[in-house]
């Protein structure tokens, strides 16, 4: 579809011929025009016959006069606008007056074929070329580009422009040479690189502020979770020392009460908490004529475990660790007498040492199960014939009452 009016891109105004627009430009400075199928609007007052051009102009129209009846005539008045600059009336004169009557005749107006082949090749359609090499003044593929870019959203972007055929001549002249237009597309082509480079670049910013992001919060999530396991364990440590200390406390209410209930079965008066209790009297020792018992086995065994526990009693794991660990060589030999590698222990044995070796009364305990020290002191040997079942029994029993009795070694 043709254009009927011209719009100015400064103001938006509608003008209905080249006349107009240079006179707009004349009063208002505006430069920018294009032709635009959107009508002048021609309202006429119903009552005084005034035409307005605009519903602004009418609604002004109304509050002056009163008047509010008008009739559309837009359509009656709306014919395709010529971009032709007016003739002066000498050049008027001269035309013949047998073809002033004839209808004027429009056609496609000439442009460079290599330029709209090259804007056809870039993806444009040949009707959207050829109206942005028109209007552009025919000069270059960047001009015809940055027009296409400015008018992408006019109504008629897609129709073929149309001229008189009076004022149709030759297309003008590219006002590049070949070689010129040949670099300003190089150039053209090597700005669009640049920008996609650009534009990629920025998006690898993007990308690695994005992993930095995670990496942060995936830290600061570990940070989070190895601090609160921290808390856990003190909190399971602190609990742990509140129920000894609380056993131990039961303990010696227990022992309390039972020295006063000895004291009241004597008939002796309730021990005053508040009086200062006298020293203990120095006893001279006197040397017994009768023999002293020596400790059993049983009770040695029992007083390695404790000087085990009590040394390191700030590590209850390594307690249990060094009690299973005795218990598994203990059990091995009873079960299996006749394997020498569950009767030999190498006392170099790293985790040996560090289970057992290292910790007070560890290797006194299996000595005295009837593990030897042999070759040179590097291994700890039970031999066949010195298996004792009931030592052997004896000394399981002792490490089970250790592990499983949560009171022992504590006084």
């Amino acid at each position: 579809m043709a254009g009927v009016s011209l719009k100015c891109g400064d103001c938006g105004a509608l003008l209905k011929s080249v006349e107009e627009a240079q006179e707009h430009a004349e009063l208002t400075k505006h430069t920018d025009f294009s032709e635009s199928t959107e009508a002048v609007l021609n309202l006429v007052c119903s009552t005084c016959g005034k035409p307005c051009r605009s519903k602004t102009e009418s609604d002004l129209h109304t509050k002056r006069t009163g008047h509010t009846e008008f009739t559309d005539k837009t359509s009656e008045t709306t014919k395709p606008i010529s971009l032709e600059v007016p003739k002066s009336s000498n050049d008027v004169d001269m035309v013949d007056a047998s073809t002033a009557g004839e209808p004027e005749e429009m056609v496609v107006p000439d442009v460079d074929s290599k330029l709209l082949e090259e804007l056809e090749s870039m993806g444009f359609s040949k009707e959207r070329a050829t109206r942005a090499l028109h209007f552009s003044g025919n000069s270059s593929l960047e001009a015809a580009a940055n027009w296409i870019v400015e008018h992408e959203d006019d109504a008629d972007i897609d129709q073929m422009p149309l001229v008189s055929a009076k004022s149709k001549s030759e297309p003008p002249k590219p006002s590049l040479t070949p070689e010129e237009r040949k670099a300003k597309a190089q150039e053209l082509v090597e700005r669009a690189r640049k920008k996609k480079e650009e534009e990629e670049k920025r998006m690898e910013r993007e990308r690695e502020k994005e992993r930095i992001r995670i990496g942060k919060e995936l830290l600061e999530a570990k940070r989070m979770e190895e601090e609160n396991e921290r808390k856990r364990i003190i909190a399971l440590r602190k609990a742990e020392k509140e129920e000894e200390r609380r056993a131990r406390e039961k303990i010696r209410q227990k022992l309390e009460e039972d020295k006063a209930e000895r004291r009241r079965k004597l008939g002796l008066p309730a021990e005053d908490p508040t009086a200062p209790k006298p020293p203990p009297p120095v006893v001279e020792e006197k040397k017994s004529s009768l023999p002293i018992r020596p400790a059993t086995k049983a009770e040695q065994m029992r007083e390695c475990l404790r000087s085990l526990k009590q040394s390191n009693k700030d590590d209850e794991a390594k307690v249990k660790t060094a009690f299973n660990t005795l218990l598994t060589y203990i059990k091995n030999a009873a079960t299996k007498p006749d394997e020498e590698k569950f009767r030999k222990i190498r006392l170099s044995n790293a985790a040996f040492q560090d289970r057992v070796g290292k910790l007070e009364g560890g290797i006194k305990f299996l000595e005295l199960c009837g593990f030897e020290k042999v070759e040179g002191d590097e291994f700890l040997f039970l031999p066949r014939d010195k298996i004792d079942r009931a030592v052997l029994n004896s000394a399981g029993t002792e490490l089970n009452s250790a592990i499983n009795n949560p009171f022992f070694g504590v006084l």
